[in-house]
């Protein structure tokens, strides 16, 4: 990492601010150097997509805030909001301070903020508003938060302004001078509440048909409230609040259980120590300041989902719209297309009664719903890009042990998907005509370029996906059948060892790629590198054929044989690295914005990708995985606001930079199996929730001392690129001895 002089006087300034911080809410290192390596503004600038978000939460908790700005570039923050109610998916319960006369401008101001006098931790967050003069400092609770806006000495006008963020009803009441009440309805039908309080009495008041009023109740769309304080109250303003899926009852009592003998700087330090352990369950030395920092942050990012919506007993399901009563914790806000791969099975590891609880509440979604989600949110399953994925996650978790969970059930739910729901993209409910094509032919049709969408059904932007939909379907076929076969299910288990061989029917021979083909079964003629319209969505997702030859995790071999041996298979991938794009990055990037953190034709900033550099380890060449992950890894995951190359979709790109970053990485999931990399560390070590210890040592490691010499486990001589699940939880020992140039005959 080059150190700038500019970059330098910054660092020298934050370190004075952070000294500062530490002495007012105890951010000085007591043993937990791991916290300070997290930085939540890594990756808060995309390539050509979403940036990251500074996010102040609890691990795993409801309550998440961060500024409201475009990315980090932005100098202007526009809200606070009280609560991110899904990743990406919106917010409720809008506020700022505001130090001028009220009018009805006063909500559209946004305000201009200083980027070096910005203090962000997970668990603390300060701002100065550099127009106003304002600071603002925030921390997280489960179901609560506090803000403190400290105003200039002696402000004439001191002001709250509150907002919502959606288009349905709403409402605000002030009682007291000193309390509010409100609600705002979220995706059409679900009510949030909120319940606050402030440390000093004020004069209250709404908007209603465009002009201010004094009355201090209204309910209406779009409402926008506001409380002002005299200038004889103290210039720190304090606002407590909870927040309840539930009932505005329940956001009381929300309130009082959080708060009851707890104020700003206590909840801070629980904050705090939430997350130390969270953090320092993995312990890490060596490895260069910047590589610490990527992994802790990327752990902290690792953490933002699946969140826990159960209070106090209760909880809002949005799949049957109804409260239940459960002592459960029930998640929501998983994105399992970017999740299966490496963020649940991370999980498998480092808290496998979290992953349980998970689970646990994915079988009441199916029971509550009728259908196994696929991206489960707070509204209900919001069926984002393709595949039945939770059923890959089901039979990871499930092969490793993990119970808790009403196994049958589950096996009901996703045979369920299997059979009967429709398999296209951005869809839920029953299967379509063009399911029924897979059922019976084994590959999902494609219409021909230029051919007109005559199913209905199909999204009119997300297209079919056919060769993607095949591939992603035949993976999960497979996991039907594995969990079938180890629940002693022995028709289905042949009925899905059959439909898992599917994406064989898509192999073109002559061209080596999976190609598309119609409905009679021929192949469509394509350019499997451009073609396919925007993100090429008509044939596959996101990215294009040459990603999409890879993903055929749950049968390497089976894929190897295709490719005509495991030598050609070594140098296909070579060439995927290596495949120029033959047209200019700015034509490629206008069809293909998803397929960021280019090397050939690898996308890094793509979910898909993740396994490609490993299976290298499968063909004779791991010494190649080791020098393509450390590559990857110094290349596309910086310490710096540039440093995810693509969406990071709720802690599944940071899974993969934890794993790789360790040295090991689960190719595929449902496998309860690791395959090895390159650590950037000297050692690693995993405190594991059964009181055993996993240890990871790589001696002589180094930037340069990337390539294994050799390897023991757990005293023995290890001469294949990979470990077991049981070995890992067993509190095993992976020792490696590392060298500057590859012993390309270990591991083969």
């Amino acid at each position: 990492m080059v150190i700038t002089f500019s970059r330098l006087l910054r660092a020298v300034f934050l370190c004075a601010l952070f000294s500062i911080s530490s002495a007012r809410h105890g951010f000085a290192q007591t043993g937990d150097e791991a916290l300070n390596y997290i930085d939540p503004r890594i990756g808060s600038v995309g390539q050509l997509l979403e940036p990251t978000r500074p996010t102040m939460h609890q691990p795993n908790q409801m309550i998440r805030m961060y500024p409201k700005r475009a990315d980090y570039i932005d100098d202007q923050i526009s809200s606070f909001p009280l609560n991110m109610v899904s990743h990406r998916l919106g917010e409720v319960f809008a506020i700022k301070p505001y130090n001028e006369p009220v009018t009805l401008a006063s909500w559209e101001q946004k305000m201009p903020y200083d980027h070096d006098l910005e203090v962000i931790h997970p668990w603390y967050y300060s701002t100065f508003l550099i127009d106003k003069g304002i600071t603002v400092e925030f921390t997280p609770g489960k179901k609560v938060g506090i803000f403190k806006f400290s105003f200039l000495a002696k402000s004439e006008s001191k002001s709250l302004l509150f907002d919502v963020y959606n288009d349905g009803g709403s409402a605000w009441v002030f009682t007291g001078g000193n309390e509010v009440s409100g609600m705002e309805t979220y995706h059409g039908d679900i009510k949030v509440y909120l319940y606050g309080q402030f440390n000093a009495k004020g004069t209250a008041g709404n908007v209603q048909n465009q002009a201010l009023s004094k009355k201090t109740s209204a309910e209406g769309k779009g409402l926008k409230s506001f409380i002002t304080f005299s200038s004889a109250v103290p210039d720190v303003i304090e606002f407590k609040y909870a927040i309840s899926y539930v009932s505005a009852q329940q956001a009381r009592q929300n309130f009082k259980d959080e708060f009851t003998g707890v104020e700003f700087d206590a909840l801070v330090q629980s904050g705090k120590a939430a997350w130390a352990k969270v953090v320092n369950q993995i312990q890490v030395e060596g490895g260069t300041e910047a590589q610490r920092r990527s992994f802790y942050t990327a752990l902290y990012r690792s953490n933002e989902r699946m969140v826990d919506i159960n209070e106090d007993g209760h909880y809002y399901s949005g799949y049957d719209k109804k409260v239940h009563d459960s002592n459960r914790p029930f998640f929501v806000d998983d994105w399992v297309w970017d999740t299966y791969l490496a963020l649940h099975p991370l999980r498998t590891i480092l808290n496998p009664t979290m992953e349980s609880d998970m689970l646990n509440s994915y079988v009441n979604m199916y029971q509550q719903s009728g259908w196994m989600p696929t991206f489960p949110v707070l509204f209900g399953d919001n069926p984002c890009m393709n595949g039945f994925h939770s059923t890959v996650m089901f039979l990871d978790a499930y092969r490793k042990g993990i119970r808790g969970f009403d196994v049958e059930k589950a096996y009901e739910g996703v045979l369920k998907n299997a059979n009967e729901a429709t398999m296209l993209p951005w869809e839920n409910g029953p299967k379509s005509i063009l399911d029924d094509v897979y059922l019976t032919k084994g590959y999902f049709p494609a219409l021909k370029k230029g051919e007109k969408e005559t199913v209905a059904l199909v999204h009119s932007f997300e297209k079919r996906q056919a060769v993607a939909v095949t591939l992603g379907g035949a993976y999960d076929d497979w996991a039907v059948g594995q969990f079938a076969a180890d629940l002693n299910k022995p028709t289905d288990a042949v009925t899905f060892a059959k439909r898992a061989n599917n994406y064989k029917n898509l192999w073109n021979d002559d061209k080596k790629m999976f190609l598309p083909k119609d409905g009679d079964g021929n192949f469509i003629s394509i350019d499997p590198k451009f073609d396919g319209g925007m993100g090429g969505r008509e044939f596959y997702d996101e990215n294009n054929g040459w990603t999409y030859q890879w993903q055929v995790q749950h049968d390497i071999d089976g894929l190897a044989g295709l490719m005509g041996g495991k030598d050609k298979f070594q140098a296909r991938l070579d060439q995927t690295f290596r495949e120029g794009l033959e047209r200019s990055k700015y034509e490629f990037w206008a069809k293909f914005p998803d397929a960021t953190g280019l090397v050939g034709q690898y996308s890094m900033g793509n979910e898909p990708s993740f396994h490609i550099p490993y299976l290298y380890n499968y063909v004779g060449a791991p010494w190649k995985t080791q020098k393509r992950i450390r590559f990857l890894l110094d290349v596309w995951y910086k310490d710096n606001i540039f440093g995810i190359p693509g969406d990071e979709d709720g802690g599944g790109m940071s899974a993969f930079v934890v794993f790789s970053s360790m040295g090991f990485y689960p190719i595929t999931p449902g496998k309860p199996v690791y395959t090895i990399g390159s650590p950037v560390f000297s050692k690693v070590t995993i405190n594991l929730q059964n009181g055993k210890q996993f240890n990871m040592k790589a001696n002589n490691c180094s930037v340069i001392n990337k390539y294994i010499q050799s390897a023991k486990f757990n005293g023995e001589v290890l001469n294949k690129p990979w470990f077991t699940h049981e070995q890992l939880m067993a509190g095993g020992t992976l020792e490696l001895e590392m060298g500057p140039k590859p012993n390309k005959d270990w591991g083969i």
